[in-house]
């Protein structure tokens, strides 16, 4: 039995304590915005927020998140689509198949909450998660429009 903080919700989840945070988040709790992507922390798109941090769900075993952390997924970060990258996402047309979206959300709100107004090299640092798609030039002008910064 796991006890978890999830967008301000607790959850008591019966799993093996190897699972990946990922699975209980999708199967036990029922989120589905977190998604799967490459299973060995590489790609991104199963970023969540751990006490604020960004990290990869697919390969944190369950047992290893406190009962005292709080995580946040997609659908903890606004729940009507208002937080400013939510809308720079939209006002940019940021994503193409949108399928790691949510992980560059999450990434990316991880960083303005830590870098208020980051640099080009601050955004290139953080912004490790994978676009198969190639809209990182996008990617950066959503945070650039959503921190404020003439892009």
């Amino acid at each position: 039995m796991a006890r978890l903080t999830i967008n301000g919700k607790t959850h008591d989840v019966n799993v093996d304590p190897d699972t990946p945070l990922l699975w209980v988040i999708r199967e036990q709790v029922g989120l589905t915005g977190t998604k799967y992507g490459c299973g060995v922390a590489q790609c991104g798109a199963c970023t969540v927020h751990l006490d604020g941090e960004p990290i990869r769900s697919c390969s944190l075993p369950v047992s290893a998140v406190g009962p005292d952390q709080k995580i946040t997924t997609i659908e903890g970060l606004s729940p009507d689509g208002s937080h400013p990258l939510q809308k720079a996402w939209v006002a940019l047309d940021v994503p193409q198949c949108g399928y790691c979206q949510t992980g560059q959300l999450m990434t990316a709100a991880a960083l303005l909450a830590r870098t208020p107004k980051p640099t080009d090299e601050q955004i290139a640092e953080a912004m490790i998660n994978i676009c198969r798609c190639g809209t990182y030039n996008r990617i950066k002008a959503g945070i650039k429009q959503a921190a404020g910064i003439a892009g």
